[in-house]
């Protein structure tokens, strides 16, 4: 059975749950905001002129990034928290911390993945981003390792790439609209995406699952007839 999801019910469900999380997540995007500028912050701190402050901007950067991969991380998982409806928590922020190295190997292969289908004619690129977009879903969601997240990835957007496609440039023109809206608009955009994205992540998941469960049932059936 080819799988579908509907771009209107996912921006839909992502609307509503930014409405009803908005107390949540205002103070969530302007932690993330803070999170994004502090090394910034940090590094004009230090005159570059003086001995050992480039050294030290340096490890600021690099503690930076470290920082904003392990909080993408929590917000992935804040965001399926509040689709299945569990606790949210600031604190989830930071759940992704023991998640760290996977995460960065697949990053890794998934943006040379993306640059090498650019390098040839663009369009595989596009393709290719789409397919395994889910990977960083799976990492944080199963804990899976980059190649298993990867793979995950391309089993669940088989079939849907276009829909996806399409999903994804949707959300890009409410996020600039939400930005014309003075900024302000973002803050209920920004958590739309999200939530539209997780929903599809789960819809995509929920149809592998009960194939998975209806294949499994049918081997068991047809052991069961050997026997």
């Amino acid at each position: 059975m080819k799988k579908s999801f509907s771009k209107k019910a996912a921006l839909s469900y992502g609307f509503g749950e930014s409405k009803k999380h908005l107390g949540f997540f205002i103070p969530l995007l302007l932690l993330l905001f803070l999170v994004q500028i502090l090394p910034g912050i940090l590094q004009n701190l230090f005159d570059p002129s003086k001995n050992g402050a480039s050294i030290l901007s340096f490890v600021i950067s690099i503690l930076g990034w470290i920082l904003e991969l392990i909080v993408a991380m929590g917000v992935i998982k804040i965001a399926l928290e509040i689709h299945d409806n569990k606790r949210k928590k600031f604190s989830d922020l930071f759940y992704g911390a023991h998640l760290l190295l996977k995460y960065i190997a697949s990053s890794f292969l998934y943006g040379l993945i993306v640059v090498v289908g650019l390098i040839l004619l663009i369009i595989p690129g596009i393709v290719w981003a789409i397919k395994f977009q889910y990977f960083s879903y799976f990492i944080v969601d199963k804990e899976l390792g980059p190649i298993e997240a990867l793979k995950s990835s391309a089993k669940i957007t088989n079939g849907v790439k276009w829909n996806l496609f399409f999903l994804r440039l949707f959300i890009g023109g409410i996020n600039i609209l939400g930005a014309i809206a003075f900024i302000v608009g973002l803050f209920i955009t920004i958590p739309l995406g999200m939530m539209a994205e997780v929903y599809v992540y789960r819809k995509l998941g929920e149809k592998k699952s009960s194939t998975e469960s209806v294949a499994k049932k049918a081997g068991k059936k047809v052991a069961l007839k050997k026997k």
